[in-house]
């Protein structure tokens, strides 16, 4: 399984924002091939001040093609639009390959 987790500080006035961004998407990625699934993890008790979006996938072949694809393009459309003030620093993209899963 491949793992990419995208680390976003996010201004806490625009947490909400922020979640209901995601909670509005379009869904595109949900029928790609490969695609596990996803989540988005919002910080707790000052121990990160960073939201992640995580996504698992079979493979990062699978990712890749994702990146390539046109649903993508539509997908992220909307991220250009987003407020700079929602952003408190820079974003990362973290990328992993699962060495174990108690899910599978």
């Amino acid at each position: 399984m491949f793992v990419t987790m995208n680390r976003f500080t996010i201004d806490p006035a625009h947490w909400d924002d922020f979640e209901n961004r995601f909670k509005q998407r379009a869904g595109l990625v949900d029928g790609e091939p490969g695609f596990i699934r996803n989540a988005v993890l919002r910080p707790q008790e000052n121990t990160s001040d960073q939201h992640i979006v995580m996504t698992l996938w079979e493979s990062r072949q699978a990712f890749e093609a994702w990146t390539r694809s046109d649903s993508f393009r539509q997908a992220h459309a909307k991220a250009g639009q987003t407020p700079k003030e929602w952003f408190a620093g820079p974003t990362r993209l973290e990328i992993f390959d699962a060495v174990t899963d108690s899910g599978s």
